[in-house]
């Protein structure tokens, strides 16, 4: 696997080894072993996987405090631009983002550590997006941040009039204003 560094520390992408022949291809998507010595410890607890359809954009969320949560993501098929957000207070690259395209035929991945926000946009007809968590889901836990803050300055590559959003995802808080914001100095997967 090789791994390559992004401009925020610690949100890194992973790049597996892929075989290919006539018949097709194989890749190893996940070793603990190798994850572990290459990046650092965790467990992975939750698979998630969503379907969307071209326009959509989900995001930009995350889980607060305790439940705060680690991801791998990755596309099966399709394209998505996949932005990490890092809204850790006192961080250098506080309200910094990194944007990497993801697809099928890529293979990339992207870990997104604790204490970043998340979201995607799909560039494809249809995209199968798969990914990792290292702590459950809790409601109660979820906080996000407006996917259109202008001091962001995210490029989603899809024209504002093609963009398919929930409509919780068309109401949330600025980061200037977003509650539940997560502390630097403070080590989230002590907790």
């Amino acid at each position: 696997m090789n791994i390559l560094e992004t401009s925020i520390p610690g949100v890194l992408i992973l790049e597996p080894k892929v075989f290919g022949d006539e018949r097709g291809y194989f890749l190893e998507s996940w070793s603990q072993r190798v994850f572990d010595a290459a990046v650092r410890p965790i467990h992975f607890v939750q698979d998630n996987e969503s379907k969307s359809r071209y326009g959509v954009l989900r995001g930009l969320h995350f889980q607060k405090g305790r439940w705060s949560q680690s991801k791998l993501l990755r596309v099966v098929s399709g394209e998505v631009l996949d932005v990490a957000v890092d809204i850790r207070v006192g961080s250098p690259t506080f309200g910094q983002h990194v944007a990497v395209l993801l697809s099928g035929s890529n293979h990339r991945q992207v870990f997104i550590p604790r204490g970043f926000a998340h979201g995607f946009s799909v560039l494809s007809p249809e995209a199968v997006f798969q990914y990792k968590c290292d702590n459950p889901y809790m409601p109660e836990s979820e906080g996000a941040i407006a996917w259109d803050d202008p001091t962001l300055a995210i490029d989603w590559r899809i024209p504002a009039e093609a963009l398919i959003l929930s409509e919780k995802d068309r109401h949330h808080p600025l980061l200037k204003d977003a509650p539940g914001l997560f502390d630097y100095k403070i080590d989230y997967y002590a907790q």
